[in-house]
This record gives C-alpha cells, sequence and structure tokens, in this order.
C-alpha cells in the first residue's frame, strides 16, 4: 500500500515513518513516497529515516521526489504536510501581526488567516490534481490551518479528505489521566473547531466523570489546562478548552508575552530547524541523533509564552512525545483494514453542529470505518462557545473567498471579523504588510 506524504522534507516526517515501522498487521503500509520543493530537505529527512529503518524487518521502503503528479499516482492514502512558504513566512506571520499589536501565531488570529490565504490555493490545487490521479486515495491533511484548508480542499474531493490535529487527543488523555481512567477506555464529548474546541464529558463505562473533575480544585489544578487557564475559569465554564483557546481567553496577557519575548516561535523554529538539516547534511553525523535531540527540544518549548505568562510550568514528559501520528495511523488502519475506530477529526459538520451548515468543517468525535469518518452526534455547544465558534466559521468562509476570488477587499474583511483583531483599520494595515512580505498573496487585488 503506498503513502504519499506531501511537505515530504518537513521536521515531523519522521514521528509519522516511526509509527508506521510499529505497524506489522496486514494491509500496512509498505511505501512512502515523499514530495517536496526543496531537494536538500528530502535528503536530510531520507537520511533520518534510513537511519530509523535500520535492522527492522519489512521496512516500508522510502522514495523522494519533486515531481507531484508522480508522487500522487496509484497513492492509497495522501498526507498533506505542506507549509506554504516555510517558516520565514510563519516569523513573518507573527512579525506583521505583533508590529499592530495583535496575535500573529500560526493558525489563531491576523497570522492564521495569512497563512491559511497564501496556503489555500495551494491545497486547493493539490485537491484538483489528488482527484485527476488518484481518485480512490483519501487525503489526511495536516497542514494548517487544519480545519481551514481540510474545509478548501473538501470542496474538491468531499468527504475523501480528512483533517487531524493531535491537540484533542492529547487534552482528552491527559483529562483521562488525572481522573485515574485509561485514555484507550474513555470516551472524550469534545466539539468545535481546529484549535477552538472544549471537551464537555469524559466517559468512562457510560459514566460522565468531568463533573468530578470539576468539583475538584486541587485536582482540576493539577495538570496542563488546570495550570494554564486557572481552576475558577474552567468550573465558570463548565468545561475544559483546548489550549489554543488560552489566545482568545487570555488575548492580552499572550500577546504582550510574545511581543516581550527574544524571538517568536516561527523564527525559533526556523533558526532552530537550519541548524538541524545543516547538521543533517553532514554524512559523518547522526541525522537521527540531530533530529532527535532538536524534536525533544521543540516538544518542551511549545507554547512556552502561554505557559510562562500563566504561571503554568513545564510540560509533563507524558505530552512530549508527539501524538498526531498515532491518530494519522489509526486513521488509515480503520478505513485501510474495516477496524472501526472513535477519533476526534476534522470533517464536514452535516447535522452535527445545528447552528453551522453541513458542509462546514467541525472538529468532533467520529465513527471511522472502510467507509471513511462519520461524525457523531453532538449536544448544542453552549451560549459562549456557539458564538465564538460562529464568529470564526464566518472568519473562514471570508479567507475561502478572498482565496477563491483574489478579492483584496474581502481580504480585509476576514481580518476584520476576526474577534482578536479590533480594528477595520487594523485590519487594512494587517493586509498591507502581509501583501509586502509575502509573494504568495501577490494574487490579492
Amino acid at each position: 500500500m503506498k503513502l504519499t506524504i506531501l511537505g515530504g522534507g518537513g521536521f515531523r516526517v519522521p514521528l509519522v515513518y516511526g509509527a508506521l515501522l510499529a505497524d506489522h498487521g496486514e494491509g500496512r503500509v509498505t511505501e512512502v513516497v515523499l514530495h517536496d520543493l526543496d531537494e536538500r530537505r528530502l535528503h536530510a529527512v531520507t537520511r533520518v529515516l534510513a537511519e530509523q529503518a535500520a535492522g527492522v524487518p519489512d521496512a516500508p521502503r522510502v522514495s523522494a521526489t519533486t515531481d507531484l503528479d508522480e508522487a500522487l499516482r496509484g497513492a492509497r492514502f495522501v498526507f498533506s504536510a505542506i507549509r506554504v512558504g516555510g517558516l520565514e513566512g510563519r516569523a513573518n506571520d507573527e512579525r506583521v501581526a505583533l508590529a499592530e499589536g495583535v496575535l500573529g501565531q500560526e493558525t489563531v488570529g491576523a497570522g492564521g488567516i495569512a497563512y491559511g490565504l497564501r496556503t489555500v490555493p495551494v491545497a486547493v490545487d493539490i485537491a484538483r490534481r489528488v482527484a485527476g490521479l488518484a481518485p480512490d486515495a483519501w487525503v489526511i491533511n495536516f497542514t494548517n490551518p487544519a480545519g481551514l484548508v481540510t474545509e478548501a480542499m473538501s470542496r474538491h474531493l468531499g468527504d475523501r479528505v480528512i483533517g487531524i490535529c493531535d491537540s484533542p487527543v492529547g487534552l482528552g488523555r491527559r483529562v483521562a489521566r488525572v481522573l485515574g481512567a485509561d485514555p484507550e477506555e474513555a470516551f472524550v464529548d469534545y466539539v468545535g473547531l481546529n484549535h477552538l474546541g472544549w471537551v464537555r464529558g469524559l466517559y468512562v463505562a457510560g459514566r460522565d466523570e468531568l463533573p468530578r473533575l470539576l468539583a475538584d480544585p486541587a485536582l482540576l489544578g493539577s495538570f496542563e489546562e488546570g495550570r494554564l487557564f486557572g481552576t475558577a475559569w474552567l468550573q465558570s465554564l463548565g468545561a475544559i478548552p483546548n489550549e489554543y483557546l488560552h489566545y482568545y481567553y487570555f488575548n492580552r496577557e499572550a500577546v504582550h508575552a510574545y511581543r516581550n519575548a527574544p524571538q517568536t516561535r516561527g523564527a525559533f523554529l526556523r533558526d532552530q530547524q537550519a541548524r538541524f538539516y545543516a547538521e543533517a547534511a553532514d554524512p559523518d553525523a547522526s541525522a537521527l541523533l540531530a533530529w532527535d535531540r532538536t524534536r525533544a527540544e521543540r516538544e518542551a518549548t511549545y507554547m512556552a509564552e502561554n505557559r510562562e505568562s500563566a504561571g503554568a510550568g513545564d510540560r509533563e514528559n507524558e505530552d512530549l512525545s508527539g501524538g498526531y501520528e498515532k491518530v494519522a495511523l489509526a486513521l488509515m488502519r480503520a478505513i485501510a483494514r474495516d477496524e472501526r475506530a472513535t477519533l476526534v477529526l476534522n470533517v464536514r459538520n452535516r447535522s452535527t453542529l445545528s447552528v453551522l451548515d453541513a458542509d462546514a468543517v467541525v472538529e468532533v468525535p467520529c465513527l471511522v470505518d472502510a467507509s471513511g469518518a462519520h461524525p457523531l452526534s453532538a449536544g448544542p455547544l453552549p451560549g459562549h462557545a456557539t458564538g465564538l465558534v460562529c464568529s470564526v466559521k464566518a472568519v473562514e468562509r471570508e479567507v475561502l473567498a478572498a482565496a477563491e476570488s483574489g478579492s483584496r477587499t474581502t481580504a480585509v474583511k476576514a481580518f476584520a471579523l476576526h474577534p482578536l483583531v479590533d480594528s477595520v483599520t487594523v485590519a487594512r494595515r494587517l493586509v498591507e504588510g502581509y501583501t509586502g512580505v509575502h509573494p504568495g498573496l501577490a494574487y490579492l487585488k
């Protein structure tokens, strides 16, 4: 079975390959094709994967190409993990936004909109090519902003594109662990959009254990989200928010922390990964050891500014080992082998959330089988969540409209409508700033 990874020179590809190496079941992936526009990065990642596979019997064979059509032909699964503009683009997203006093995070607020505007046209082109060259393939979208990009691709691939994110999985596992439950046996009632969701219940043997957590301040403050958001706020919400909601609930503090950091996250990763790719090019150095050191530092510093501003302390060791590759492997297994699984995924809403239309991509628990991912029914969102979800989904729709039409006016509207952009004047300056630094936004007229 052939798996194609778009963005195959990306830093997190070895996480996916490591998960594949542990899979020895029938119908497993036997061929991995890495596609990237950067041959140097492809070479570095191929070296890492070769070291990972050393001594592993029947390891999936790996090839690399810069030809997209060649990569797609014959694929059963396609992982889309591209970064249009690279990490330099992410650093620019952050810099332009912070200069205007607003958040520049890559998926939330102004930075997420800028990233979406230059990524959607590329993702749509990929979706069209998949439809033509590999019509039976399933596309698993890793590309951020994951919900927005998945929705753009779904307009051409329908339900054969599914978005994944490891944030809900990590949150569900932390809640289960603190309650003394086996994460594998618990059902997480999670609902929202990508990076904008809430755990509303955690069911073990049919019993919701979340009220017990919310009623115990000591227990509630003993894990990451309790320290990040504060126990009083979580009790007020009656739910456990995804960590990315810290950017909304504590926006002023987050912007202050990011403006005063020595480097933005994008600039840090840009410099860090440049060192890794340089070291991995040395034939006398171990590419795998260099990658593993870099990965450990990357995971330990994830959302460091937010945790510092909240006094949340360091990340738990259990949260430093990745996670999205496990979701991807479970999703592939469920489809390829018809092994039913329940996973939190980004899929078309259908009738799951009544406040959104059927084609809106949402992030909810899904039953997955050979015919794809089927969202499970969900109760109505509470009022505070409904307003935020509808507002952000409206922004996503303006981003999609701007990307399709090339309208600069619509792009300004997308920025201006976002809850974290507080002025139409600022929205206009953001569009000016972003089109000035991103050649990929030259289509906006």
